[in-house]
């Protein structure tokens, strides 16, 4: 059961060292409770006091990780039903359906050609993580081979999908290095397969025909010590799915319901018949609430839509995307190049520099600290003014690289061009365009 704020208060240090961030032990006290904080932001509490406060302090939704080494992933740790209240925190691992009756060079080939999947998007490398390996013929061997296959050529991690417990434990002595999860324990196989998961400790996946008939089955195994669980309420009709994803989501956050306070998986490759129906569900379930979600096959352009979509909605709303202050080179700027001034808001900063390295004029660009704002907001915020950035052209080290004297700004931040020139005498303030598809054009032409 959850303590107040004032249970938690008596079981803190109440030193007020102000190491956690906040300015006292009750204000941290508050915080824990309310879920705006973790418990390990306190570096005095005493053992005593973390074994009782662990429990009460947990996100309601359990943290539950995926896979092994640098390509592991978390799910679930989730703390808010709308993004905007604080943030989501584990995106959704997206994978793809292999049969394990599918022929070994088939499935070299398909590895290759997956672990290609890599874009590049403001500054991150989006990939998919998942290869959900499905038993498709009772073959133990032929299972086990296929996933110790994946497990060691290639760098995804791996879903288990057998409700035979032969198949898979064979599967699972195959791959266990690569920590995959089993899929699924069921009313017929709940005390086999907790009994598999519990002796290898691996997370264990639960299937039911509802959400209210995976209560039994996730009590039950978490009886038997099993915590890291994943639960699937079986439906795969599209309006249900989704309405099961809200009630589990509502049930383990605003009731306190600990039967299903762990992250979900949903399988969009059994709820459609084509691949872009499928991107449309996957996609629905990446925004409410699908800790995992399954294709049945992976596609760049469907691959490369859910990736960016994911990738906005598990972006703090509070912490904009940002590059680190300073003068980037674009190409081989050199004394004599051009030298651009903009914000630090890292899609401002991707997009101008790729329309600089467009152009293939080398040139200098200044990234100024505006908190992650873009060029109007920032101007209009105060964050981008005239003196500010007069200040930091003095101060970057631009004048020990350049000879001559001219400095490029947004066209949106035109207003501070007066400004600009009184904090640097002597140079010459050019506006830029305001849009950054004609920066080629402008550069070129100067």
């Amino acid at each position: 059961m959850a303590l107040t704020g004032i249970q938690i208060f008596k079981l803190l240090p109440k030193t007020n060292c102000k190491e956690c961030g906040v300015p006292t032990c009750l204000a941290f006290a508050m915080n824990l409770a309310s879920g705006k904080a973790e418990l390990d932001e306190c570096p005095y509490v005493s053992d005593e006091a973390r074994e009782q406060l662990a429990e009460a302090s947990a996100p309601p939704i359990r943290p539950v990780v995926l896979g092994a080494g640098v390509r592991k992933t978390k799910v679930g740790g989730e703390t808010v039903m709308y993004r905007h209240e604080k943030t989501f925190y584990s995106p959704t691992p997206i994978g793809a359906v292999i049969g394990s009756d599918i022929a070994e060079s088939d499935l070299e080939s398909k590895l290759k050609a997956w672990n290609a999947f890599q874009f590049e998007r403001v500054g991150f490398n989006l990939r998919p993580e998942l290869i959900a390996l499905k038993d498709v013929n009772g073959d133990a061997d032929a299972f086990a081979n296929a996933a110790k296959t994946i497990a060691e050529t290639s760098e995804f991690n791996l879903v288990l999908m057998s409700e035979d417990t032969g198949v898979m434990t064979a599967g699972v002595e195959a791959c266990k290095f690569k920590r995959p999860l089993i899929y699924a324990a069921t009313e017929g196989n709940v005390d086999d397969f907790g009994a598999l998961a519990k002796d290898n400790d691996l997370p264990l996946a639960v299937k039911a025909d509802s959400v209210e008939g995976l209560i039994p089955l996730t009590t039950k195994l978490t009886e038997m010590g099993l915590k890291d669980l994943v639960v699937d309420p079986g439906s795969r009709e599209i309006q249900q799915a989704f309405q099961d994803q809200v009630i589990i989501r509502r049930e383990a956050l605003k009731s306190g319901n600990r039967a299903l306070g762990f992250p979900t998986i949903t399988f969009p490759c059994e709820m459609a018949s084509n691949l872009d129906m499928e991107t449309l569900i996957a996609a629905m379930f990446i925004a409410k609430y699908g800790g995992i979600t399954i294709l049945s096959n992976f596609w760049g352009g469907s691959l490369f839509s859910l990736l960016v979509e994911r990738l906005n909605i598990f972006t703090d709303p509070q912490r904009p995307m940002t590059v680190t202050e300073g003068i980037y080179e674009i190409g081989e700027p050199d004394e004599n190049s051009p030298v651009l001034v903009t914000t630090n808001f890292a899609l401002t900063y991707f997009i101008v520099s790729g329309e600089i390295e467009g152009s293939k004029v080398p040139s200098w660009l200044l990234i100024k600290d505006t908190e992650g704002l873009s060029v109007l907001t920032a101007w209009s915020a105060g964050k981008f003014a005239g003196d500010d950035v007069g200040m930091f052209v003095k101060k970057c080290g631009i004048m020990d690289k350049v000879k001559h004297t001219e400095l490029i700004i947004p066209g949106y931040a035109a207003a501070i061009a007066g400004d600009v020139e009184e904090e640097l005498p002597g140079w010459t303030i050019t506006v830029g365009p305001r849009e950054a598809a004609h920066i080629p054009a402008f550069l070129k032409s100067k």
